[in-house]
């Protein structure tokens, strides 16, 4: 078992910054990548940025060069560095951690808006 933990969610303005951080608890040894998802109203939950214990990256096409995706060696916290935000970034970020299964955190929502 995973327990996972958001924080560093709020409002921000068009063009202004967030970071996102997961704090990993439990079974934390046998975590083999740890990710941010979102999911705005109305749409499906979307893998935003996914980091592998081994270091590969991967991000949704529309975040690339605007959001950095980062963990501790330990893989017991990973944070998500959310530069130029716009509306569209707008929803709940959850984090998810692979081990064995799939572990989700609460989740922590992302508002950009003026």
């Amino acid at each position: 078992q995973v327990q996972l933990v958001e924080s560093g969610g709020g409002l921000v303005q068009p063009g202004g910054s967030l970071r996102l951080s997961c704090a990993a608890s439990g079974s934390i040894n046998g975590i083999t990548a740890m990710a941010w998802y979102r999911q705005a109203p109305g749409k499906q939950r979307e893998l935003v940025a996914r980091i592998s214990r081994f270091g590969r990256l991967d991000y949704l096409p529309s975040v690339k060069g605007r959001f950095t995706v980062s963990r501790n060696n330990a893989m017991s916290t990973v944070s998500l560095q959310m530069n130029s935000l716009q509306p569209e970034d707008t929803a709940v970020y959850y984090c998810n951690a692979e081990n064995r299964g799939s572990y989700w955190g609460q989740g922590t929502q992302v508002t950009v808006s003026s």
